[in-house]
């Protein structure tokens, strides 16, 4: 039998082809995982910092039974510290005396597509909490 075409090396060529293809679909799917993953982070820290601000509440009028509000430095100061122990950056806000929201901003450093170019992923994450008054389960 004789051959009319020389193929040797063509399936060196669709194994590299091949390789590089399962390589860069296997970086996308860790490397985006771990982007998921950092999301929640930064959305987990942000919901605890803002519950350890919600917890700073001015103690005077809610013990008489007039209001519940934020003490809001000590709030702001409780959700930042939460965050610096976190080792993330953020920003913490009081809106109307009764509710915190924080907002977390971190990096995701990819480990396969950083070698194509691809540098750190931000992600961020919001969360907040409200204080409320109730009186036989319902909002006052």
């Amino acid at each position: 039998m004789t051959r009319l075409h020389n193929e040797r090396g063509s399936i060196s060529i669709w194994v590299a082809t091949a390789t590089i293809v399962m390589v860069t679909l296997v970086g996308l799917a860790v490397d985006l995982g771990g982007q998921v993953h950092a999301q929640q982070r930064a959305h987990n820290i942000a919901a605890q910092a803002a519950r350890a601000g919600g917890q700073q509440v001015q103690a005077a009028p809610a013990v008489e039974g007039r209001y519940v509000a934020l003490d809001t430095t000590a709030a702001r100061h409780a959700a930042q510290q939460y965050l610096a122990a976190a080792g993330v950056d953020g920003t913490v806000t009081v809106t109307g005396g009764t509710t915190l929201t924080v907002r977390v901003t971190d990096t995701h450093k990819p480990t396969f597509l950083s070698m194509v170019g691809i540098g750190d992923l931000t992600v961020t994450g919001d969360a907040s909490a409200r204080l409320i008054r109730t009186t036989g389960g319902v909002e006052r």
